[in-house]
Order: structure tokens, then C-alpha cells, then sequence
């Protein structure tokens, strides 16, 4: 089975085969081995609940991040939110703590959703491209991408967002392997895998560009929310058309 059937976000594994294979593939197919190396697939719709992802996650070397881990960091929010955030990598307090966003980029980022009467607890659900934490906050890798993304796949899965944001170019290229600059295609709708998508400006590049003057980082991510608050405004409107 090539890697793109085994990661597509809608193809149902159990029917990739006929009858026959599909039985004998499923009855050797060892879940308790998936933490072990990415050479186990994971199937779309092996997992049920965000705890099955938690368990297996803080169990999981499919790379060698997972060495030094101190938790993985699965994600926070509202499972079932409408808008799914997604970040580049843990940093030190997530590691910590076992939660995304929750060090100065987090604070910023729940004042950014508050800004037009959003709550990260309520509205959205937040989680990274990775779950543990790179060696000195590094950018992570591609096989470190790679290894991790069929969790969050599935993730997505369960969300079932109808809008989510990529903060920063490593979410964008995680996702959608799009490697344009965030700057290029920050506040754009893109279309993937039949949901809307908007690359945005990572918090901690906001609290490295502090100005809020027309055309500065902060300017321009004002903009970006107040889109995306219209976008689900139209959504709740029960208005189903989606323009790109």
C-alpha cells in the first residue's frame, strides 16, 4: 500500500482491498505497534477518541523526538469546534505542561481569537504539525513531519473542522506540503482536502514584530482574523457556499 493511501484524510483502509485481503490485513494489523515505527501504518479511522491519539502518542518513537520528550502534546480546545489551529512544534512549556500554546505565543494567540469574540476553549481547537518537542526549539524535520502526520490527520479527522488555520510556512508545508513563504499566502483561502484553509502569522512572530501599523505583521493579522470570523459567521448562517 503506497504511503499516500495510507494517509489520505477520506479513504477508508478497510476498503482498499477486496473481501478477502482486506480481512487478512486487518486481522494482522497489531494496533499496540503503532507507536513503534513508521514503517506501521495508520490507517484513517484507526483511532475513535483523542485519548487513543494521547496514549499512543506519549508512547510513540516513531522518530527520535520522542527520546527526550516530557509529554506530547496532543492538543486543547473544544474537539468538536468549528476552527482547527495548527502550529509547528511544541516549545519548552508545552512540553511541560502537555498542552499547545500555552507560553507568551499562547496568550497572544487567545487575545488574537478574543479580538473578535472567539474563546479557545469554546470556538476552536488547537494542536501542532508535531507532538513533542524539537532539540532547542528547532524548526522540525521532514521525516519528523512526516512520522507525526498521520496523527494529525487523524486528529482532523475527528475535529472535523470547517476552517483551519496554519500558523507559520512549517504548519502550511506540514499540511498541504505547499512551501511558499508565509508571507506570499498569509490571509489567502486555500482549499484543502475539500476544507478551507488560511496560512496566518505565527504568534511568536507577532511578539517579535510588536507594531500595529497599516501593513505590519499585527496590522495584517487583524485583518486575517476578522476574515476568518466572517467566513464562520457564514457558516453558522447556514450560508454553504464557499468561495475561494
Amino acid at each position: 500500500m503506497s504511503s499516500e493511501k495510507q494517509l489520505s484524510l477520506f479513504d477508508d483502509w478497510s476498503n482498499n482491498n477486496d473481501s478477502s485481503e482486506s480481512s487478512s490485513s486487518e486481522s494482522d494489523f497489531d494496533f499496540s505497534l503503532i507507536p513503534t515505527d513508521t514503517k506501521i501504518p495508520i490507517p484513517s479511522r484507526t483511532y475513535q477518541t483523542m485519548k487513543q491519539i494521547a496514549v499512543h502518542c506519549n508512547q510513540c518513537h516513531r522518530c527520535e523526538l520522542g527520546e527526550n520528550r516530557t509529554n506530547a502534546v496532543i492538543g486543547r480546545g473544544n474537539p468538536q469546534a468549528e476552527i482547527m489551529i495548527i502550529g509547528e512544534a511544541p516549545g519548552q512549556n508545552e512540553d511541560e505542561q502537555g498542552l499547545p500554546f500555552v507560553g507568551k505565543s499562547g496568550q497572544l494567540l487567545d487575545k488574537i481569537l478574543e479580538s473578535v469574540g472567539l474563546s479557545s476553549d469554546r470556538h476552536v481547537y488547537i494542536s501542532n504539525a508535531i507532538r513533542c518537542r524539537p532539540p532547542e526549539n528547532r524548526t522540525p524535520s521532514t521525516k519528523e513531519i512526516e512520522a507525526c502526520k498521520p496523527y494529525l490527520l487523524e486528529q482532523i479527522r475527528l475535529v472535523d473542522p470547517k476552517i483551519i488555520l496554519l500558523t507559520g510556512a512549517t504548519a502550511v508545508k506540514a499540511l498541504t506540503g505547499d512551501k511558499r513563504g508565509i508571507t506570499k499566502i498569509r490571509g489567502q483561502w486555500l482549499e484543502w482536502e475539500r476544507r478551507l484553509c488560511m496560512p496566518i502569522f505565527h504568534p511568536a512572530y507577532l511578539l517579535r514584530n510588536p507594531s500595529r501599523e497599516p501593513g505590519k505583521p499585527k496590522w495584517l493579522m487583524w485583518q486575517d482574523i476578522q476574515a476568518v470570523k466572517q467566513k464562520l459567521d457564514e457558516f453558522e448562517g447556514k450560508n454553504n457556499s464557499i468561495d475561494f
